[in-house]
């Protein structure tokens, strides 16, 4: 057994999530932002990859006073546990990742790698074994928000059940892209839904291929 897992990622018409300059671009106005964290309110953890808690700084927390009451009630804590996996254990203890709200943290690690670090650090080697130890910890809906290298290895490795994608009416014109070249499962996603949210295309799709 293993959690729902959720790709949820913001990006441009040409399908980037970034650009190539210094500064963060960003692609989600009021609306999308709200509709992201009522998806956060409504999962057991959120997963992002180390490029991403270096370059962005998240703190992967539920902003709605009204949505963290609601988690409260169902017996839940009133933010998801946050998630990352790291090769060297090289992250920076003070970044809100660490610091900022009271949600539990996991760091995983490859076998035989160290992190002197404010979180529960846990060894696993490859993604289908950190899903499964998430599954053993009662996470049941696991989502995952970047970055690019997150969004390909779960796509890659047919652990996505679901993929939201917020389209933003705009033009890049290069920088990152949400995915990197790679072997992905064959077949067709499923379209789901597609919502208009404030000026943005919301398309969510389900999986084509079994479970592993």
């Amino acid at each position: 057994m293993r959690p729902h897992v959720i790709l949820s990622c913001a990006m441009s018409l040409d399908g980037y999530i970034d650009d190539a300059t210094d500064e963060r671009l960003i692609l989600s106005g009021p609306a999308d932002l709200d509709r992201v964290d009522a998806l956060r309110a409504g999962c057991d953890a959120i997963l992002v990859g180390a490029g991403t808690v270096r370059a962005d700084n998240p703190r992967l927390l539920v902003r709605s006073a009204t949505r963290r009451a609601e988690r409260k009630r169902r017996k839940k804590p009133e933010n998801p546990t946050k998630v990352t996996l790291t090769t060297t254990g090289d992250l920076d203890p003070h970044a809100a990742f660490f610091t900022a709200g009271d949600a539990a943290r996991i760091v995983y690690v490859p076998p035989g790698t160290t992190a002197d670090l404010p979180a529960t650090i846990v060894a696993a080697d490859g993604l289908p074994a950190l899903l499964e130890d998430l599954a053993g910890r009662g996470v049941e809906r696991l989502l995952v928000e970047g970055g690019t290298a997150m969004h390909t290895a779960f796509l890659s490795g047919g652990l996505a059940d679901e993929l939201q994608l917020a389209v933003a009416p705009i033009l890049v014109g290069g920088g990152t892209r949400f995915v990197e070249p790679a072997t992905f499962p064959p077949g067709r996603l499923t379209l789901l839904a597609m919502d208009r949210v404030g000026d943005m295309a919301v398309l969510t799709y389900g999986r084509p291929w079994k479970r592993p």
